[in-house]
């Protein structure tokens, strides 16, 4: 291989390389500003709507959708406080199969506590504006109460990261308590299917959602190729609709005709 290289202009092969560090900052760019047109709309109409409540977030990795969201809401006027949930050592073993996945790599996605604070610091959000539980989830949310004072009772955007479809189970069981009619859930990896499964976060989605009755999911925002956002809608607003309107807003089912 060093031989072939040899054989390639120097000129050639910096071209080369200056073209793909160019894509590579192409896409980076396009994802971010993804991201930061979902967390502008989300905001705008979370306080047109008259939605309160905090901003958490599942997996922050980067810290980049972590200032998006910062940056948005204060655009708009509101001062939500924010809220971190990640291990800070990267993602926890597979453990089910519908976890699987080729890019679901144990440690991968790692930020640090310290790297995670420069990076908040470093995008003007104050150490007083937001809260950072470190841990996975199991041992940090697994189990926790709606009226657990360590956390958020009142939840106006959730944010999931978490990749894994047995941790995006384990934070929906913890926004059970705290789901409310008019807050936006927005999955990053909606779309990250593989081969062999679906997309975790999808199924578990689906899953939680299917499994009780008192609220349904209206499609809000795809953004990017990956990330699906939802409004929380209640079903007992559907009382008195004429019948099969309420099927039409549900996000996990086809409208009746």
């Amino acid at each position: 291989m060093a031989g072939l290289r040899s054989l390639i202009p120097l000129g050639t092969r910096m071209r080369v390389r200056r073209w793909l560090d160019a894509r590579a900052q192409n896409h980076a760019y396009h994802e971010r500003a993804h991201r930061a047109e979902f967390f502008r709309r989300a905001w705008v109409a979370l306080k047109f709507n008259g939605i309160s409540g905090d901003y958490v977030e599942f997996g922050s990795h980067g810290g980049n959708t972590f200032g998006l969201s910062y940056q948005a809401s204060r655009a708009v006027g509101l001062s939500p406080h924010l809220w971190s949930f990640d291990s800070f050592c990267g993602l926890p073993p597979q453990s089910l199969p519908a976890d699987e996945h080729p890019a679901w790599i144990e440690g991968a996605l790692a930020t640090s506590l310290d790297t995670f604070d420069a990076i908040c610091a470093a995008n003007g959000i104050p150490r007083s504006a937001y809260t950072t539980v470190p841990g996975f989830y199991e041992d940090t949310i697994g189990g926790a109460k709606g009226e657990d004072p360590r956390f958020p009772r009142d939840v106006a955007l959730a944010y999931i990261d978490c990749d894994l479809h047995s941790s995006t189970r384990t934070v929906l069981e913890f926004l059970a308590p705290r789901m409310k009619h008019g807050m936006v859930l927005a999955l990053d990896d909606y779309f990250c299917w593989s081969a062999t499964a679906l997309a975790g976060e999808r199924v578990a989605v689906d899953e939680w959602f299917g499994g009780q009755s008192r609220f349904r999911l209206a499609p809000y925002v795809q953004y990017g190729w990956h990330g699906m956002a939802f409004v929380v809608e209640d079903v007992s607003l559907f009382d008195g609709l004429p019948s099969g309107r309420a099927s039409v807003w549900a996000g996990m089912e086809r409208p009746t005709t």
